[in-house]
């Protein structure tokens, strides 16, 4: 963090340097630059300054400022976002919540705890694991990523398929407005209390109703028993098939995912290979959890169902060493593209698990009309694609063909009823893309309700909805005051 003396005759800096101390606020173009983008490198934009609150009193202050002085603004956590929803468009003031990182309370008797928003992820489950318990919701990026950020994009992770996505497990949440007034909704983790469901309102809300600084989550107890399997398959349609009969036959595991052969082959070429075959057209990691009575017919049927639709083969982890070795190279998916090309998009579309293999017969296709090498690796047991487009953004116009590869590989999902987007957001990458599964009279009712929380629209402008259409107005997107 910068140790020189405040040195600029901007008054709106020289307030929020009083705010949150000299120590706590970055604006010169140098230090700014490392926040001109999140995970989604394609948009790059410098904010007019950040500031690093350590309480929600400050967040409370620095938010009221902004909103009385017209400044656009907008929250940031870990930056691992993958639609940009923290880039600052519009030269906001980032109120980075990195400073607010404690555990404030762990109430294992009613499986909660209180974090602050820039809480690591799997540092909470690594709190409470000595006890027997765990936070489930675990995104790929979980190492690095804050429990507030994933609230903000109700992220997902590997093990949704049977506990659910980042909104199952919120039980209450301290809110600063986008005027600066505090809130809480579901207080004291009551759950389902009367009235409007403000906590699912705000779960996934993109940063754009308010900012969390207080997070009630759920804890879970460990299962009795863990057995993953790994299977091979020469033909990414069986392995579809074997997918969707898993399911059919009623069981649910904890996860379900499939890599597809260049998603192979950058996994194999990163931090944590273990030796996939090369030439295989698919590979799915099935895990199933729960009490010890059933485990084993579980795994029998599926080994019997993966047989069935000619896997080549498939094994059972024999120790907990191996199973992780696996999981560490499946969660190493997104990162490792960068073995294999020097830029890549994330795509997050969701499809009915029956059209699996419709669909990704439909991304390659898209594949061979760019001239882009698309990777699959993704939640297969819910249907949640991603399809990874590769690129070089030094040759000219490969940039724009991602783009436009990403978009109608986006298309091709709410084509057969499913969604643009399962757990990475909307941010600014997909929001045209919202036009796919939204008309405008839809997309107008969600934005009357942001503009009911935030209704100068300071608070993130120009994320999550798509430019207005000729029948649809939308309040202007502020620009960054002089």
């Amino acid at each position: 963090m910068r140790k020189r003396p405040i040195a600029t005759n901007d008054p709106h800096i020289q307030a929020l340097a009083r705010i949150v101390g000299e120590q706590a606020i970055l604006y010169r173009k140098e230090d700014l630059m490392a926040y001109d983008c999140d995970g989604f490198t394609v948009h790059r934009h410098l904010p007019r300054a950040v500031v690093f609150p350590n309480s929600t009193e400050q967040v409370a202050a620095v938010v009221k400022y902004c909103h009385e002085h017209d400044l656009p603004f907008l929250a940031r956590g870990a930056g691992t976002g993958l639609s940009g929803g923290a880039i600052p468009l519009n030269g906001e003031v980032v109120i980075s919540l990195t400073r607010m990182k404690r555990l404030l309370h762990v109430d294992l008797e009613n499986r909660r705890a209180v974090v602050e928003p820039g809480f690591v992820n799997l540092k909470l489950t690594n709190s409470v694991a000595h006890r027997g318990y765990y936070y489930a919701p675990d995104p790929s990026s979980q190492y690095c990523c804050t429990i507030g950020g994933n609230v903000a994009e109700n992220a997902g992770g590997a093990h949704c398929l049977k506990y659910g996505v980042t909104t199952n497990h919120i039980l209450g949440l301290e809110v600063v407005l986008p005027n600066g007034e505090v809130i809480e909704i579901g207080a004291n983790g009551v759950p389902d209390p009367p009235g409007y469901d403000l906590l699912g309102l705000l779960t996934g809300s993109e940063g754009t109703l308010g900012i969390v600084t207080k997070i009630t989550v759920r804890l879970l107890k460990n299962p009795e028993a863990k057995q993953t399997v790994l299977a091979y398959f020469d033909e990414v349609e069986d392995a579809s098939q074997t997918v969707s009969d898993i399911i059919s036959a009623g069981i649910v595991p904890a996860a379900l995912e499939m890599m597809d052969q260049t998603a192979i082959e950058a996994v194999e070429a990163a931090a944590f290979p273990v030796g996939h075959p090369k030439d295989i057209a698919a590979l799915l990691l099935i895990e199933v959890d729960g009490i010890s009575a059933g485990i084993d017919e579980q795994i029998d049927d599926i080994l019997t169902i993966c047989r069935r639709h000619h896997v080549r083969e498939v094994k059972v982890a024999q120790s907990e060493e191996e199973r992780a070795r696996w999981w560490a190279n499946r969660k190493t998916g997104f990162g490792a593209m960068g073995a294999i090309s020097p830029d890549y998009l994330v795509q997050d579309g969701v499809i009915p698990r029956s059209r699996l293999p419709e669909v990704l017969n439909e991304i390659a296709n898209i594949s061979r009309k760019y001239g882009l090498r698309i990777a699959n690796i993704f939640h297969a047991g819910d249907g949640n694609l991603h399809p990874l487009v590769l690129f070089d953004a030094s040759k000219p116009g490969e940039t724009e063909r991602a783009l436009a590869a990403g978009s109608e590989c986006l298309k091709a999902c709410a084509a057969v009823g499913g969604s643009i987007t399962g757990e990475h957001g909307v941010g600014i990458e997909k929001k045209e893309e919202m036009r796919f599964i939204f008309t405008d009279e839809e997309i107008l009712a969600q934005t009357a309700i942001r503009d009911v929380f935030n209704p100068k629209n300071l608070l993130n402008a120009g994320k999550l909805f798509p430019t207005p259409g000729r029948c649809v107005e939308t309040k202007r997107i502020p620009s960054a005051v002089k």
